[in-house]
Formats: C-alpha cells, sequence, structure tokens
C-alpha cells in the first residue's frame, strides 16, 4: 500500500460502499441511490439528523459515542483509519516500522499534514496525543487496551517511536480511535485543533454542531461544501425534519415505524451492520449481582425475542455475549441463556431469592432506554423481581454509572467495537471479575497470530455468556434513511464512525 495514502480512496470508500436500500432498490453492491435528481453540487452543504449528541467534544472526559460519530476522521485523524468494513489503513502514519520482538513502532509521518491552526502534524503532537490518551486523567473507552504503551520517543519532527510493554495485535487497530490533537489547543472540550478535512465552525451545546471544509487539507477534498449535525432530542422531531426537508439524512433511525411512511415519500432507507448492544448491565460487584445464579435467573425470565420485535419491527438480532456477528470471535450464544421463566424461578430459588427481591435500574433518558426498562420492569415481575425504574440524563448517567459506579444496574447501547475486552477489565462500571477471563483476553493480545487471537477470545466470550455477565437484550439493525438525490451515506454502524466527506447531495 502507497506510503502517500492521504485520502487513498476513503471518500470513495464511503460513497462506494455496499448498502442494502429497501426502498425499491435491489440489494447489495450500490450505495444509496441519488435517484432522479441531477448531478452532485460539491458546494452543497448537508444537513445530518441525530440524536446521539456529544456530551462534550473531547474524546478522553468521555465525550460519548456522538463525539466518534461527529470528530472522529472528519475534524480528527489518527494515525491510522478504520474503514467501514473494520479493516486497518494508514493515515496519519505514512510509514511503519515494527521491531522483530513486536515491542517497538516507529512511524513516519505524513510530509504535510497540518492541524487547523497551521501548526504542523509533527512527532512532538503524536506523542503528546498517545500520552494524553493514557493519562490518569483519560476516561477514553480504549485507555486500557493502549496502556501498554510504555514510552513514547521523538526520533525527529517526522518520526516517532513507541514501546509497548507487551506485543499488542489490535495496537495498530486501537490507534485508529486516538486522535492526534495539537499540544497547543488548550481546552478541547468546547474547541478543536485537528487534522481532518473539516474544522469545527459552530457549536451550540443542546442543538447543533457545523463543520465547514478546511481549504488547507493536507489529503483529498471532501465531496461537499460543509456538514451541519442538528440535534433531536425525540425520534417524532427528528422523523419530521427528514420529512419536511430540515435535514438530508439521519445517522440512526430508531423507529421502525416510520420507515414505511418514508418509503412511499422516495426516501432511501439503508441497512448494514451494527455493532450497537442494548444491555442490562448489572453491578457484578454488590448483592444481589454477584450471584452468577441471580444473573442468569433475570436473563431468563426476560423474553428478548418479543422486546426486540416490539423495538424493531423484526429488524436487528438477539446476540448471547458481546461480540455481533461482524467480529471474527463471534459465537452463536442467543440462546445460552434461554427465554424460561420456570427456569428463572428455579435459579432464584436456588440462590436464596425464591421470593424475589427489589433493585434500581438507572435509565438513560435518551433513545429507547425508557421503553426498554419499562419491558423489563413488566417481565421481571412476573418472577417477584421488583424493578425501581429511574431516569437520569446521559450526563447524570457517566457521573453516577460509568464514574462513580454507584448504582445496582443499568441499561446502556454499547456502540465500541471489539469491546469484549471490558470484560477483561474489573475496575470497568459493572465490575466483572473473571481471572480466566482477564488471562485469555490479556493473551489474546500478545498472540503470535490472528488465529491465535480468535480462539482465546471465543473462549472468554463463552465464558461471559456461562456467566450472564450482563444481560445483551440485542443487536440494534443499523438503520440509514436519506433523502433523494443523496449519496455517498456510510452503510454500516462501526463504532458510531462516520464519515461524511464523501456525502454528496445533488443540485436543486
Amino acid at each position: 500500500m502507497s506510503s502517500r495514502l492521504r485520502r487513498l480512496g476513503t471518500a470513495a470508500a464511503a460513497v462506494t460502499a455496499a448498502a442494502l436500500v429497501l426502498a425499491g432498490c435491489a440489494s447489495g453492491g450500490a450505495p444509496a441511490s441519488s435517484g432522479a435528481a441531477g448531478a452532485p453540487d460539491p458546494d452543497a452543504e448537508i444537513v445530518v439528523g441525530s440524536q446521539n449528541e456529544p456530551t462534550n467534544l473531547d474524546q478522553i472526559f468521555g465525550g460519548s459515542s456522538g463525539v466518534t460519530e461527529v470528530f472522529t476522521g472528519n475534524v480528527y485523524e489518527g494515525l491510522f483509519k478504520i474503514t467501514d468494513d473494520a479493516t486497518v489503513e494508514p493515515l496519519l502514519a505514512a510509514e511503519t516500522e515494527v521491531s522483530d520482538d513486536g515491542l517497538v513502532y516507529t512511524f513516519t509521518l505524513q510530509d504535510d499534514a497540518t492541524f487547523h491552526s497551521g501548526d504542523p502534524v509533527d512527532a512532538e503532537a503524536v506523542k503528546y496525543s498517545l500520552e494524553r490518551f493514557v493519562s490518569e486523567e483519560s476516561i477514553a473507552a480504549r485507555k486500557r487496551q493502549l496502556s501498554v504503551i510504555d514510552h513514547v520517543d521523538v526520533v525527529d519532527d517526522k518520526t516517532v517511536a513507541v514501546t509497548l510493554t507487551q506485543p499488542s495485535i489490535s495496537f495498530t487497530y486501537n490507534l485508529g480511535y486516538v486522535w492526534i490533537v495539537n499540544p497547543a489547543a488548550g481546552d478541547l472540550t468546547a474547541n478543536e485543533d485537528g487534522s481532518g478535512p473539516y474544522q469545527l465552525a459552530d457549536y451550540r451545546k443542546g442543538d447543533s454542531i457545523t463543520l465547514e471544509v478546511s481549504e488547507d487539507y493536507w489529503g483529498e477534498a471532501p465531496k461537499n461544501g460543509g456538514v451541519v449535525y442538528q440535534y433531536y432530542a425525540d425520534p417524532t422531531a427528528l422523523n419530521n425534519a427528514l420529512l419536511t426537508g430540515a435535514v438530508d439524512l439521519v445517522t440512526s433511525q430508531s423507529n421502525p415505524d416510520s420507515l414505511a411512511e418514508f418509503e412511499a415519500a422516495g426516501f432511501q432507507i439503508i441497512e448494514g451492520t451494527s455493532t450497537t448492544k442494548e444491555l442490562l448491565a448489572f453491578n457484578d460487584r454488590i448483592a444481589p449481582f454477584d450471584d452468577v445464579q441471580v444473573r442468569k435467573a433475570v436473563y431468563s425470565a426476560i423474553d428478548r425475542e418479543k422486546l426486540l420485535d416490539a423495538i424493531w419491527d423484526g429488524r436487528g438480532q438477539l446476540i448471547g455475549s458481546m461480540v455481533p456477528p461482524s467480529e471474527p470471535w463471534y459465537i452463536d450464544l442467543a440462546d445460552n441463556n434461554p427465554y424460561d421463566v420456570e427456569l428463572a424461578e428455579e435459579l432464584l430459588a436456588e440462590a436464596g431469592y425464591a421470593d424475589g427481591f427489589t433493585f434500581t435500574l438507572d435509565t438513560p433518558d435518551s433513545g429507547v432506554h425508557s421503553t426498554v426498562a419499562e419491558f423489563v420492569k413488566s417481565e421481571l415481575a412476573k418472577v417477584g423481581i421488583t424493578v425501581e425504574i429511574n431516569v437520569i440524563t446521559d450526563d447524570e448517567w457517566y457521573q453516577k454509572v460509568y464514574t462513580d459506579k454507584n448504582f445496582e444496574a443499568t441499561l446502556q447501547g454499547h456502540v465500541n467495537d471489539r469491546d469484549i475486552n471490558f470484560y477483561g477489565n474489573p475496575d470497568f462500571y459493572w465490575g466483572y471479575d473473571n481471572a480466566d477471563v482477564q488471562t485469555w483476553l490479556a493473551d489474546s493480545e500478545k498472540a503470535s497470530s490472528t488465529d491465535e487471537q480468535t480462539e482465546l477470545v471465543k473462549k472468554a466470550n463463552q465464558q461471559i455468556s456461562d456467566d450472564a455477565a450482563s444481560v445483551w437484550l440485542y443487536l440494534n439493525p443499523q438503520l440509514r434513511v436519506a433523502a433523494e438525490g443523496v449519496s455517498g451515506v456510510p452503510e454500516n454502524g462501526l463504532n458510531s464512525l462516520f464519515y461524511v466527506y464523501g456525502i454528496e447531495k445533488a443540485a436543486s
């Protein structure tokens, strides 16, 4: 592969990503159609409707999946890029050399890459960014996986050497999610200084984020004239915005009941693969959820197929662990903890809870979580378990659940790909602690081949399911809806990545 990758078809990759268009278009092979509209307008502004607003604009301070959706690959770039089909391509790293023992990675940076402020993307910036990502103050999702970084050395302005404490077969993959930021940028929670094809033009918390094309971008220019992310708390308001032309597309459709209306109106329905898992996560540190029998009882008391049909009208998929089918270590474990009310009652009795118990379910007020919470409450009532629902904001969830771990059980949509590793971290918010799982996952990173890695992760996959470490309620479908004349919409929902530089809109 050329060391001068620049944007080597990354825009084209987004344009040509195979999209299943349900509205009267043959499946496979072609991107979302631009319909009968005219030629694309390179100066057109794309308005994206979303319910996934970032909690702040800095990935290391819990910016949520919303900040990945807007900024990763669009405003900030990494040394590598994760493509729509989960492969790794060089980006800011023009060349990579790895020592024979797998412990030293030497990266040669792109010659002419600059930050939006005009400062060069140099080795000092890479050193600063990597050290910042794994720092004590960081709560970035992949911090633990990248804590294999022992130290970072500046070789010269355009060369940086990263030394690891142990080999890591997923190191370059994980680097694809680490933003290279300008050390001189200061506070990034409401500002930015990245090297991507767009720069931040306007940020209105609770309303919108506007990106303008970076005229001095070092790589291939975007195929549009800028992007506005317009945020909606209510899915009905989001749908109305699309129907009335206030937005050009939605990144994720959460109400399948609306699809027929969009199809009838000539919109494109694009269905791809998702990595978003809806979880009922226990605090495994505390009673009664420190008992595997109780966790398995809760699992078997919930009719997940009924829930999936109610939420997604037959779309999506039941899964039995944290691993979706798109990952190499997937095992079909959907029936490992089967829906069986009698079994649930037996397990509760064996654990000493024949009369049930009461717990509080901290429920984010975003998305479908409140609806799912009511369903879970109704299901568990059948086996004598009382659920007290406590609805909290996303900001409150990050503090109470993720940071303080002050909860009994919670609901959350986990979007990250390859996030089974969270179950190898007993300090993660759900507190699952299994020494075998920790060993298998740690050893999988030191594996000498992908086959060896896969077998080890599959062992961990099976064990977390056997332990009912959480209840994996279902895997979301990935549904995007776009207006006629819009093309190049990314198909898949890999960890909320949403590269907008390949999206085009026909001239009106």
